[in-house]
């Protein structure tokens, strides 16, 4: 009688402890969704003031018309890229920064447009909204650091696998973006 009640103690213990394991294993991945969701109402946010400046700069920008074209073209692959997961999405983002970057560059040559409290207040916007998705990705890619490790390490490296739970991928940032830039006096 006492080797059954120490097998069932065993067998009740070592079941607690594997669901404890799963579930944690589960809130990992759930905390990775709701980051990815926060970077996402970010993006959608950026991706919504992009046709806004687009149109605040159209009419002063005669010339410039292939800088907005690649902006708006930029813009909808990012939109566009949203389905396809975070690697395609970071790339596609990249690019959007890219030619929002090209685009800042080319209002700067443009002393009524630089002036334009329109374009200003819409600049502003876009730079908080920057600084937002970067805070956001940081936060993702600290929840799939602790994912990742917490389904390699073990002893929950023994049923990750089985359970479905695989690598999931960072959010990747442009290498451009993660440059300190170099100020100049003159």
């Amino acid at each position: 009688m006492l080797p059954l009640i120490v097998l069932i103690v065993i067998v009740v213990v070592a079941a607690v402890f594997l669901i404890g394991l799963y579930n944690g294993l589960v809130q990992r991945r759930l905390r990775i969704d709701e980051a990815f969701a926060q970077i996402d109402v970010q993006l959608k946010r950026r991706h919504d003031l992009v046709p806004n400046l687009v149109n605040a700069v159209k009419g002063y920008m005669d010339f410039e018309q292939d800088v907005l074209t690649k902006v708006t073209e930029a813009r909808a692959n990012a939109v566009a890229a949203g389905a396809q997961g975070p690697v395609a999405q970071a790339q596609a983002e990249n690019v959007l920064t890219g030619t929002l970057r090209s685009l800042f560059a080319v209002v700067e040559n443009y002393p009524t447009l630089k002036a334009n409290e329109n374009v200003l207040s819409l600049q502003e916007q876009l730079t908080t909204t920057e600084n937002q998705i970067g805070f956001a990705r940081q936060h993702y890619n600290a929840t799939v650091l602790d994912y990742n490790q917490s389904i390699q390490t073990f002893p929950a490296v023994l049923i990750a696998g089985s359970f479905g739970f695989t690598k999931r991928d960072f959010f990747e940032a442009e290498p451009a973006a993660q440059e300190v830039p170099v100020v100049a006096l003159r």
